[in-house]
Parts: structure tokens; sequence; C-alpha cells
């Protein structure tokens, strides 16, 4: 059978010379009432003013659980409050272990005025100030970005040879399949638009000109760009988003490499160098898919569409 005493939580309590001595006993467990600690500390520091430490012991503890931990929280706290220093040394391993953790931490201070503010003069100060910060973040970024290619173009930019062949390949080959699905099917949506209305004047040939002009013009560079940016942009965020979060930027930093000129730079040459040769293909291919529209659907033959949009766009 389980002893009475490891059923209750049991407190003792007396005075050492400037020791305030608090002695468990029995078991502490959520389940089991415990003594009220603010009421007790309160009731002994009245006995003995002249106490300065509150000394915690084992004595005869059997069992323990969260709840012998909220009670050393709350005493400790009340201790603190008071001038007096708490001492955990005589307590069993894990409970100095788990305290130390819990104060590691420290708790949050709610400040005065903290809470978000409800009228409309606060929260539009707020969002500017909020706004003013990440400008200056932004314009932070492009300075040392503008310092990084004044490096670079004098040749002592720190940067990897292979890495930045192999951003090519991603920002270029690999990035060319869904560049061409997305165009030839904008070229082949916008000539079927535009032939249905021009059947209706007997101008079926200047589709040629309406896809020639939208997708070199405006929509051949524009889904580039969207795709580019939400495709290897978003790679390029996560690659460095990760290895912020797991320290290696700071490393890179501790040895005394720029990480905007070893990560930033080689990724915006690889874009620089890809993103007109991708938009020269999505012209292309979106020309090609007005094309094909324009051959199946009306009676204009490829070269009279060839024709047209030499014509229409120089």
């Amino acid at each position: 059978m389980v002893d009475d005493l490891s059923k209750q939580a049991g407190l003792s309590l007396w005075s050492e010379h400037e020791l305030l001595v608090l002695e468990f006993t029995g078991g502490w467990r959520l389940m089991l009432d415990r003594p009220d600690c603010v009421a007790v500390l309160e009731s002994a520091h009245e006995q003995h003013p002249a106490c300065q430490v509150l000394c915690f012991r084992q004595g005869r503890l059997r069992a323990w659980d969260s709840s012998l931990l909220l009670f050393l929280r709350q005493a400790c706290d009340w201790a603190d409050l008071r001038g007096l220093r708490s001492d955990l040394s005589q307590l069993p391993l894990g409970v100095q272990n788990l305290m130390a953790m819990a104060s590691a931490v420290p708790a949050v201070a709610i400040r005065a005025g903290a809470e978000p503010a409800r009228d409309l003069l606060s929260r539009i100060g707020r969002a500017t100030v909020a706004g003013q910060q990440k400008n200056g973040k932004f314009i932070e970024f492009i300075g040392q970005l503008t310092l990084d290619c004044a490096a670079f173009t004098r040749g002592r930019a720190q940067y990897r040879g292979k890495d930045f062949v192999v951003l090519l390949q991603e920002t270029g080959p690999q990035a060319l399949l869904i560049v061409s699905l997305l165009s030839f099917l904008t070229g082949l949506i916008i000539a079927f638009i535009g032939v249905i209305q021009l059947q209706k004047f007997a101008a079926d040939l200047y589709v040629a000109d309406l896809v020639g002009l939208a997708i070199t013009r405006e929509l051949g560079a524009l889904m580039v760009g969207i795709i580019m940016a939400g495709r290897t942009g978003a790679a390029f965020a996560a690659q460095i988003g990760s290895m912020q979060v797991n320290e290696e930027l700071d490393a890179l930093t501790s040895f005394g490499i720029s990480p905007t000129q070893l990560l930033v730079l080689p990724r915006i040459f690889a874009l620089v160098f890809m993103m007109p040769l991708l938009c020269v293909c999505a012209n292309l291919l979106g020309m090609l898919g007005g094309m094909l529209v324009a051959v199946v659907l009306s009676e204009v033959s490829v070269l009279q569409y060839v024709n047209e949009l030499q014509y229409a766009v120089g």
C-alpha cells in the first residue's frame, strides 16, 4: 500500500539565522491540494522579518510534478519582489533543471498603451511608422547591393563561378518550359478572342497585328516577370530564408564573407542575363500560338500571317 504521506502535500517552515527554510513533504501532485504559497510566505515573513534567503529543502518529498514547480515559481517571484534570495540547491536535480529552464525565458512585459490603438489617427500613425521602417530596410539593402556591384566591377566580389553557372541553369533553361507554355496559351487566347470579332468585318488578317503588338509590347515581358517572380524569386527567397533560420548567414559573416556578395549578387546577375532571352522566347511562342488559331479558324495562311506580323512588329 502507498503511504498516506505520499498522498498529501506537506510543508514545514522555520528560520535558521538569516534563512527562511521551507521543507517539502509528501506528494506534490496537481490532483492533490497544496498550501497557498503567498499566504504561507507572508505569514512566515511577518514572524521572521530578518530573514534574507528563502531556502527550499527536499525533506521527505515522496513524489512531485508540475504542482511543485508552480509553487516554487510563485515563491521565487514573491522573494524577488521583496528583495530576498532564493536557494534551490537542496532540491532534486530535476526540479532545479526545470526551474532553470522556466526562468531562462523572461516574462513579456506588458507596457502601458501597448494594446492596439482604436482611433483612426493612431492607426494611421502606426502604419506610417511601420512603412518607414520597411522602406529603411529596403533602402539599406539597395545601398548594400550597390556597394557589392561596385566591388564586383573592381574584381573584389566574393562569389563562386560554379554557383553562378548553376543559377544560370535554374533561371534560364529550367524555366523555359513553363514560360513557353504560358506564353503560347496567352497568344492562342488573344488570337481566338480577336479572330471571332475580326471575322465580322472580314479582317481576319489583322489578327496578326493584334497578337504581335499585344505580345511584344506588353504581355510577353509581363508574363515572364510574373512567372520568374513566382517561380524563381520565391525559390531564391526560400533558400536564403532557410539559411537565415539555420544561422548559416551568421556563419558566413563570422568568416568575413559577405552574404549579399555570395548569395544575392549571383542570383541578380543570373536573372539579368536570362530575362531578356526568356522574353524573346515568350514573344516567339505567343505569336506562334496566335498563328495556330488564325490558320485553323480563319482563311489566313501561314505566309500571310508571317508577312503581316513582320509589317506590324518592326
